[in-house]
């Protein structure tokens, strides 16, 4: 049986390449402390004029010492719902060495009790975490007046 060598061109693949910008210098990162400081600086950094309107989900992803690494927005959805994939979640966390997160939503109808799909996408993540050595600290969910912690109702 005769072998021919094959071009070059069929082993063309497409390469990951991963980027993380840190702008913050480590001294002037915010910390975290508690749900109040992360309902603060979610509040702060939230797009105002969607936050009773529009559903969004965000991360923050922490180091260590439960600083601020980076905010990530993940999803903007409709009046009743967005969509958080976990894989999105954890591969961002893995790219910014990421020891902890924090999940965020806002509830734009103002009723900041979570619904069972709010629980069940808690659980989801908090098991991913597990297996990625990455705690989930908390989920909230936000209005422009209050929020919901599933860490001070016990729910984590």
């Amino acid at each position: 049986m005769k072998r021919t060598m094959t071009p070059a061109s069929a082993f063309v693949v497409s390469e990951v390449k991963v980027s993380y910008v840190n702008k913050v210098k480590a001294a002037e990162r915010k910390q975290i402390l508690s749900s109040f400081d992360t309902y603060q600086l979610l509040l702060h950094t939230w797009e105002q004029d969607t936050l009773d309107l529009q559903e969004h989900f965000c991360v923050l992803m922490l180091n260590r010492s439960n600083q601020v690494l980076a905010l990530y927005r993940l999803s903007t959805g409709g009046l009743t719902g967005t969509v958080a994939d976990p894989r999105l979640v954890f591969s961002t966390a893995l790219k910014v060495c990421a020891c902890s997160i924090i999940l965020a939503h806002n509830h734009p109808s103002g009723t900041l009790r979570p619904s069972r799909a709010d629980e069940d996408l808690t659980m989801r993540m908090k098991e991913a975490g597990r297996m990625l050595d990455i705690k989930v600290l908390d989920h909230i969910i936000l209005s422009s007046e209050t929020y919901f912690s599933f860490a001070d109702e016990g729910l984590l």
